[in-house]
């Protein structure tokens, strides 16, 4: 029995679960430590929480896009991030010209909706050139080669669009409707938050409803499945794939306009650190998973913004909000250890019989 046990559980084994353990531990101190203290009112955790929702929200459009690729082709497009990027960036200009000439403001909703589909159409088109030129050509070859192409591509188009736009900031204008905020009892919650949270809610549902119940969804999880038997079956496997590859992009391009109502301003390397939040959702949910992708990221986007302020103030560190990336990659490396599956386990990328 107990070489048995010997066996199944290793030295390494033990010393994770203890590095485990001790962060638990810390987790829980500082939290302990910040709620009794009592240095944040209820309106504050409250603030935070909202800002959360609206931030794990980008982070879930941005995360679809990593879990319906893993799901088709078992890859993790890495060039994703870049793919986020292209769409705001672009369509930057079309905002600063509607803003010049006064449009922006004389017809807010006209304007932000151009502004967005600019965005998702170039995402979109990024995303489907990548599959095109970048993946199709790899898809027999080991996993390892697709993976370094997605790196090698995510180089590529930041420094493409570098070149083409610079490497200088560009401030994003937003419309003077959405610049106020409403109060609800103590709580103060921006229009832009409203937008972002409303806006990726309905972004979600729509992306889940194309995969869940229509014809091109249904032959997208079929290929999920196998290729080979969907293929016989009478799927054109090569266009489902350009599919996936096309909602992720606009799901991408859209989060990119959102991500401007939080953060207004864009350059070629802003999808970098969204990028790699997002991959952590679709990994914390379950990477292949739909559902899992949007619950991991709303998850990261409450830990981003409570997390340091809860986990750490009490531990009498000065500027907690300066590690609220660390957070984010602690629980990436945590979640690989002990649940690489993730929270709702990988529904696209489990083995089937």
């Amino acid at each position: 029995m107990l070489q048995r046990l010997r066996r199944r559980v290793s030295g390494t084994t033990v010393f994770m679960w203890l590095i485990g353990l001790a962060i638990l531990a810390v987790v829980i101190y500082g939290a302990l430590a910040t709620l009794v203290s009592g240095v944040y009112t209820a309106k504050q955790w409250l603030d935070l929480t909202i800002y959360g929702l609206a931030q794990g929200g980008i982070y879930a459009l941005i995360a679809l896009g990593y879990t319906l690729v893993y799901g088709i082709l078992r890859m993790i497009n890495f060039a994703h991030s870049e793919v986020f990027m292209s769409g705001p960036f672009t369509a930057v200009f079309l905002a600063n010209a509607l803003a010049k000439y006064g449009y922006l403001n004389q017809q807010p909703l006209i304007s932000e909706i151009l502004i967005l589909i600019l965005s998702m159409v170039v995402s979109m088109t990024i995303a489907i050139l990548l599959e095109r030129i970048a993946y199709r050509p790899l898809r027999a070859a080991p996993r390892l080669v697709p993976l370094i192409t997605a790196i090698g591509a995510s180089f590529f188009l930041q420094y493409t669009f570098r070149g083409l736009y610079g490497s200088g900031f560009q401030a994003y204008p937003i419309p003077d409707v959405l610049k106020g905020s409403i109060q609800i009892g103590e709580v103060r919650i921006f229009y832009t938050q409203i937008v972002v949270i409303l806006g990726a809610l309905a972004m979600m549902l729509f992306l889940y409803f194309i995969v869940q119940q229509t014809k091109a969804g249904k032959a997208m999880r079929a290929v999920s499945e196998d290729k080979e038997v969907a293929a016989l079956m009478g799927i054109n496997v090569d266009r489902i794939i350009v599919l996936t590859f096309a909602l992720g992009g606009a799901s991408a391009g859209a989060a990119g306009i959102l991500y401007t109502f939080l953060f207004p301003v864009v350059n070629f390397f802003m999808g970098f650190f969204p990028g790699l939040k997002a991959f952590t959702a679709a990994v914390l949910g379950g990477i292949g998973n739909v559902a899992g992708a949007f619950l991991g990221a709303i998850l990261i986007g409450l830990i981003e913004s409570v997390g340091p302020n809860l986990f750490f103030d009490g531990l009498g560190i000065p500027t907690p909000g300066q590690l609220k990336d660390a957070i984010a990659f602690t629980i990436l490396v945590v979640i690989l250890i002990f649940r690489p599956t993730g929270i709702l386990g990988e529904r696209l990328a489990q083995t089937k019989a």
